[in-house]
C-alpha cells in the first residue's frame, strides 16, 4: 500500500499527539470521522502505526544522564552477534542498540541517574556482555534536539 497525502497528514498528526480523539484528527485532516477511523485502522493493520506510547520525562524519572557506548566485539561470527544481541536486550537501562558500520560494531544508548549509576550499570551489566573486545563510553553534555517523529 502506498501512502497518499491524507494518510501522511494522519501520520504526522498522530506523531505529534497520539492521544487525540478521532473527531479531532478527522477535523485536522478534513475527513469525516468514519472515513478517518477506517484510514487509521488500515494504517495500523498495514504496520505503519506500530504502537501508541507515553513519552516519559527522563529528569522526572530520575535518569537524566545519557551515555553512548561504542562496543567492538572479538569477532563477527553469527553466533557472536546473536549472543551479544540477546544479552544486551536484557539490560533495562539500554534504550537502543544499533549494529554499526565503521570502527565500532555496536552503539548503545544508555540512561542513568548520574555517573555513579552508570558505573553500576557498567559493572553489573556492560562488563559482562559476551565477547566484547573494547568498549568506549561518551556522556552527552546536553540534548540539543530530540524527536521520535519520522519524516512523513
Amino acid at each position: 500500500m502506498s501512502l497518499d497525502t491524507t494518510d501522511k497528514k494522519i501520520l504526522a498528526a498522530l506523531q505529534r499527539n497520539g492521544r487525540m480523539s478521532n473527531a479531532e484528527l478527522s477535523e485536522q485532516v478534513n475527513l469525516s470521522p468514519s472515513a478517518c477511523h477506517r484510514r487509521v485502522q488500515r494504517l495500523e493493520a498495514d504496520g505503519y502505526i506500530k504502537n501508541y506510547v507515553a513519552l516519559l520525562d527522563a529528569r522526572k524519572m530520575n535518569v537524566p544522564t545519557t551515555v553512548f557506548v561504542e562496543i567492538t566485539l572479538q569477532g563477527q561470527a553469527e553466533e557472536v552477534l546473536d549472543a551479544f544481541e540477546k544479552a544486551v536486550a536484557r539490560i533495562p537501562d539500554v534504550l537502543e542498540c544499533h549494529l554499526m558500520a565503521g570502527t565500532a560494531d555496536y552503539i548503545l544508548k544508555v540512561v542513568a541517574e548520574n555517573t555513579e549509576d552508570f558505573a553500576r550499570i557498567h559493572r553489573q551489566y556492560l562488563s559482562r556482555l559476551p565477547r566484547v573486545a573494547q568498549m568506549q563510553s561518551s556522556f552527552a553534555l546536553r540534548t540539543v534536539f530530540k524527536t521520535t517523529a519520522l519524516p512523513v
